[in-house]
């Protein structure tokens, strides 16, 4: 029977909270369907504010995919702030949908895609927010069967007291499978109620069902190893891997924000997977093998996303875009298609070495020219071979002097600290290498009004990379080694005032450190810290560094483990690894190899234009790198669509 929307219940709370607009749905392009016309009924959850959450493509993909199945209803839910958490708890609100406000809690499935593991508290928020019993062995078959996705669920343990089920890798045909297997178990008439639906799950060898799975440990605290508990299981989880992304060219109809978001634009994924290899790239490792999308599929995509939405800004996305093969053909043809709108270009991630003044060019030839975004990541030489990202600052002056001389007056330099091995002197070299870029800034255009800033994050080892077995720095290192930084950019005034210094401390760092290569012990430390108020992890004004040293202490003492046991201690080869039934793809003997690798400063080359070195990745995924260039070019658009931001010219005007 239809559920009820609880927006009446919802409406009179909103003006006594702040941003209410981004709790009434009705974005265009966002979907509404009959209920009872639905077999199955997804609820899709970003766990993290409305304006960070709507613009994530993981979930505006999923979202429409579901719900262009003619019995299939999917919705979105966010997390609600404080101020409106307690006001719904209060007056009896529950969890809830932006598109119908139907209660999360008569949904099938909750999905959870998780891009962070600093969003795990906000889970369980809304779990209790929704009147979803927080234990997933406490469920009945009445309640949601929670399944986790994105890339923190590659280690799902820390949460698998939380979640009935985790997907790792590519979603889009992983959830129309697991829609099936749902719709089947219903229609049977729920033979052997929730149990067997997730042994359904399970057994297929792409979703991991956490409760089918023990644990055993050694008196020391390490894991001795992890065995499934039922006949149907296998040993192992593999990875899901879309292959050819031009026959998923999703989001077609994106969903433009009511409120303020992080992202004002239309994105298009141009291609998945990265092989540079940089060794602390959670994402670079297990997205393997590179896809690209042809340019005939990105050309689609951008026209039929622009005629949609109305947005005046494309986003070209990919962990390197500049490493699409055929991006100048893409960039000068989207450039062409557009030229004399107001449509601008941009590319949100590029590397020093595959960026050129021509593809600048192309991107800010029809929008306003903006700063520029490079991240060498390390400062001195020695910590780039460390970690494998093989820029010089010889290429970063080459490439800054080229676009200052060409007008660009504002450059951005993303950096870490505390990377294996890192010293001092490797965090101050990245001061001077600011003070070159404005000293070469400066000498090419002539002018004092060149800015450079630099942003630093903490870096935290990630599981499934060559990083996964060090010892992560400690938080008072890391603002050690910033607070000196800062000394130095400000050593000489006559440059330091023209560079600018962004930088997290090292707290937040270490919790994420915790929660990414954490196993089920760690599960107690965050719902304690859940119950004693914590909420948006992700946000330095709600973060709370103490509450979590506190919970850590208080519930993983009596078991002989500890925060530091699990961030800042180095692992051996042999030991295992919470994830290491979780396939990624990737082999562990190549893993600790390129871990040795970095120790020794040795560089690894891309495979993508260089003989295969055996990560393991396309033998056990059954696939191949996919790869350009195909020689074909964008064609002009002609006739153009309703709503286009091009117009025909027969039809305009004059």
């Amino acid at each position: 029977m239809s559920v009820e929307s609880v927006f009446p219940a919802l409406e009179p709370l909103l003006p006594r909270v702040s941003k209410p607009v981004q709790y009434v749905g009705g974005e265009l392009n966002a979907t509404v369907k009959d209920w009872d016309a639905a077999a199955v009924r997804w609820a899709l959850m970003y766990p993290d504010a409305y304006e960070v959450g709507l613009p994530n493509q993981g979930v505006m993909i999923l979202y429409e995919v579901l719900n262009e199945q003619p019995d299939v209803l999917a919705e979105r839910t966010y997390a609600v702030w404080p101020d409106l958490e307690a006001l719904m708890r209060e007056h009896g609100v529950p969890q809830f949908t932006v598109d119908a406000h139907r209660p999360v809690k008569a949904f099938d499935l909750l999905g959870v895609s998780f891009a962070t593991e600093l969003g795990y508290t906000n889970l369980l928020t809304a779990l209790d927010l929704a009147g979803i019993p927080l234990h997933a062995d406490e469920r009945g078959d009445d309640d949601p069967v929670v399944v986790a996705g994105g890339h923190a669920a590659f280690n799902p343990e820390p949460i698998a007291p939380f979640v009935d089920a985790a997907v790792l890798g590519d979603g889009e045909e992983a959830v129309l499978e697991i829609t099936d297997l749902v719709r089947a178990w219903k229609a049977e008439g729920r033979p052997g109620g929730r149990d067997e639906l997730l042994l359904r799950l399970a057994e297929t060898g792409g979703v991991y069902v956490p409760r089918f799975y023990d644990v055993e440990y050694l008196p020391d605290g390490r894991i001795q190893r992890v065995v499934p508990n039922r006949e149907r299981v296998p040993y192992r989880v593999f990875k899901r891997t879309t292959m050819d992304l031009d026959a998923w060219p999703y989001p077609k109809q994106p969903l433009v924000p009511l409120a303020e978001s992080v992202h004002e634009r239309m994105s298009v994924e141009i291609f998945r997977g990265c092989t540079r290899g940089c060794r602390f790239c959670q994402a670079g490792m297990i997205t393997r093998p590179v896809r690209e999308r042809s340019i005939e599929g990105i050309g689609a995509m951008v026209q039929r996303g622009l005629e949609a939405t109305g947005f005046e800004e494309v986003g070209l996305l990919s962990l390197s875009s500049a490493d699409h093969s055929e991006i100048a053909e893409v960039t000068k043809g989207l450039a062409d298609r557009y030229e004399g709108t107001n449509t601008s270009l941009s590319l949100p991630s590029t590397r020093v070495d595959a960026f050129n003044i021509d593809l600048a060019n192309e991107l800010s030839r029809n929008g306003r020219r903006s700063g520029l975004t490079f991240a060498p990541e390390g400062g001195s030489e020695r910590i780039r071979r460390v970690i494998n990202k093989m820029v010089s600052e010889q290429d970063l002056i080459r490439t800054v002097s080229a676009a200052f001389g060409a007008g660009w007056r504002q450059v951005k330099l993303y950096f870490m600290c505390g990377l294996p091995t890192e010293t001092d002197d490797d965090v101050l070299q990245i001061a001077e290498m600011a003070k070159n870029v404005i000293r070469a800034g400066r000498e090419v255009s002539g002018r004092k009004d060149i800015r450079c800033t630099i942003s630093i994050g903490g870096f935290v080892p990630k599981p499934h990379t060559p990083f996964q077995w060090a010892a992560q720095c400690d938080p008072a290192t890391v603002d050690s080694r910033l607070r000196k930084l800062r000394e130095a950019v400000n050593s000489d005034r006559s440059l330091g005032r023209n560079i600018g210094m962004r930088y997290h401390d090292g707290q937040p760092s270490l919790i994420e450190g915790l929660l990414s290569r954490g196993d089920r012990r760690v599960g107690k430390v965050i719902e304690r810290v859940w119950r004693e108020g914590g909420r948006f992890d992700g946000w330095s004004e709600h973060f709370s560094y103490e509450r979590w040293v506190a919970a850590a202490e208080a519930e993983l003492t009596g078991l002989g483990v500890s925060l530091d046991w699990f961030t800042t201690r180095e692992r051996e080869e042999l030991e295992v690894l919470p994830w290491d039934h979780l396939d990624s793809g990737l082999d562990k003997e190549w893993l600790w190899s390129d871990w040795q690798d970095a120790l020794d400063e040795r560089e690894q080359d891309d495979c993508r234009w260089t003989p295969c070195f055996d990560c393991g990745v396309c033998p056990a995924m059954g696939t191949d790198i996919e790869v350009g260039p195909t020689g074909r070019t964008l064609l002009p658009i002609s006739p153009v669509g309703k709503g286009s931001p091009v117009r025909n010219p027969a039809l305009t005007p004059r």
